[in-house]
């Protein structure tokens, strides 16, 4: 715990002093704080000019010079005061010093309402959500800014129930009051209730527009999302980057090439900043994926500086589109130029391998991860070289693989080399892994249907009809197919 400098140097009191900040809060604050308080300063501080010093130091890099702040404020008699006071407890809860912060509320004789807010917010900051409920509780008049202030702590720590709660309970609400409550139950992936609360409310601002499309494209609902946006254009809401940056991820997920070439003419004539990095890479992202490879080959070489994310989304949409030697190509010129690549890159280059049947390219990727750069391999990795293996016909390697895994094999391994049993007629491999399949997705039927195509390939009638027989006492149907056309 830090505690404030009664030590401090304090200046000639008899010099005049103004009605205005000394200092903004800047970089050279701190210096001009310290000539003040050495009495080389011209001017004083007063109780109108230390809220201004004090927030130069609201950051814990300036905290040391924020309690020589604190000494000189208690030796000048400022202490009493409120809005230097709150000040203070604004200063020592963005550091997360809740206990100096808390000495200062208790030792205050006037507060206001900014005063238990300050205090409220920082104990949230300090992650003390039942220190800040009973503030909270305790306040003498609550104004709006400070039931959306608990309402955000709640929202923060994932206790939507509790955010529910306080929201419910607010006599007034505005739009910071539903747009927090809305992107609280989008990133939990309450869709449903995000939605409702979207649907409720008398005004929703562009936060809100984006929370609920970012929500469905992360919950993987990219057909809500593009619905959502349509809405938008309706309602003359002028979208912002990041609600551009969420429609192309949607149309990625999509793979919609008619949808893409659309958000691109849209993209192109509204006021987005195609130069930043994140918009230029999702829309790299998003031609690649729907296959207009040629598109997204131009802006890829139109980038001043390629980076991590922008080259896999390229190799992603080659391999994606049967154009594995490039993907692999392209991956290697990554290396040629210094990036280096993550766990994520390394998936999409064993994805490729696979996809494309370059076995011996896919082991020496997975094994320069491993050893040149000390990637440790996950779950995912380890799928991606069962598939490579089981695609190319080597089952008895892949299972292997399986069974040997320093981590617990996921639905994506068993899955790949259930695919593979599939793909090259082995009835015997396929029942083993269909078995396990069953004990780690009980309730997926394509895994069923899988195994079911199996037998059907073998004339083993019987248990294609034991496998449908399963399916029915679980009450699982076959996912009709669907199309864009």
């Amino acid at each position: 715990m830090l505690t404030y400098d009664r030590c401090a140097p304090i200046p000639n009191r008899q010099t005049p002093t103004p009605k205005q900040p000394i200092v903004a809060a800047n970089p050279f604050g701190v210096h001009v704080l310290f000539k003040c308080l050495k009495g080389s300063a011209i001017v004083l501080p007063d109780k109108y000019t230390f809220p201004s010093l004090i927030k130069v130091c609201s950051n814990e890099l300036a905290l040391r010079e924020g309690t020589v702040i604190h000494g000189c404020v208690v030796r000048c008699g400022f202490e009493s005061d409120v809005f230097v006071g709150t000040s203070l407890i604004d200063l020592y809860g963005k550091c997360k010093e809740i206990v100096c912060a808390r000495k200062v509320f208790d030792q205050m004789c006037d507060t206001s309402e900014v005063t238990w807010t300050a205090m409220m917010v920082g104990y949230l900051n300090f992650g003390d959500l039942e220190g800040a409920k009973v503030i909270f509780d305790e306040m003498p008049k609550r104004v709006i800014g400070s039931w959306n202030a608990m309402v955000c702590g709640y929202v923060k720590f994932g206790d939507l129930v509790n955010a529910r709660k306080i929201f419910d309970e607010m006599g007034n609400r505005n739009v910071v009051s539903f747009t927090l409550l809305i992107d609280g139950y989008a990133k939990s992936g309450d869709m449903v209730s995000a939605r409702f609360l979207f649907e409720q409310a008398p005004k929703v601002d562009l936060v809100a527009w984006s929370a609920l499309i970012s929500g469905y494209v992360q919950n993987g609902q990219p057909n809500e999302a593009v619905r959502i946006f349509a809405m938008m254009q309706d309602k003359n809401v002028r979208p912002d980057e990041f609600i551009v940056v969420s429609l192309m991820s949607a149309c990625s997920q999509i793979g919609n090439l008619q949808l893409a070439k659309w958000v691109d003419s849209y993209v192109a004539t509204c006021s987005i900043d195609l130069q930043r990095a994140h918009v230029v890479s999702a829309l790299i992202d998003m031609n690649a994926k729907c296959g207009n490879m040629e598109r997204a080959g131009s802006l890829f070489q139109k980038m001043p500086k390629k980076d991590l994310i922008s080259y896999c989304s390229m190799i992603q949409g080659f391999s994606m589109h049967g154009r594995g030697v490039e993907a692999v190509q392209l991956f290697g010129q990554m290396l040629e130029e210094g990036l280096i690549p993550d766990s994520v890159a390394f998936t999409v280059v064993l994805t490729a391998c696979s996809h494309a049947g370059f076995v011996e390219e896919g082991c020496r990727y997975f094994n320069l991860m491993k050893n040149d750069y000390c990637i440790v391999p996950s779950a995912d990795h380890f799928a991606c070289i069962v598939d490579l293996l089981g695609r190319a016909g080597q089952l008895e390697a892949a299972h292997e693989i399986i069974k040997c895994m320093p981590v617990e094999p996921n639905a994506g391994a068993w899955g790949a080399l259930l695919g593979a049993c599939k793909l090259h007629g082995n009835t015997e491999l396929g029942n083993i892994v269909a078995g396990r399949l069953f004990e780690v997705e009980p309730n997926n039927a394509g895994n069923y249907v899988l195994l079911s195509n199996i037998y059907a390939a073998a004339d083993q009638w019987s248990d294609v009809a034991e496998v449908r027989d399963r399916m029915r006492e679980r009450g699982l149907q076959k996912k009709p197919g669907c199309s864009w056309i």
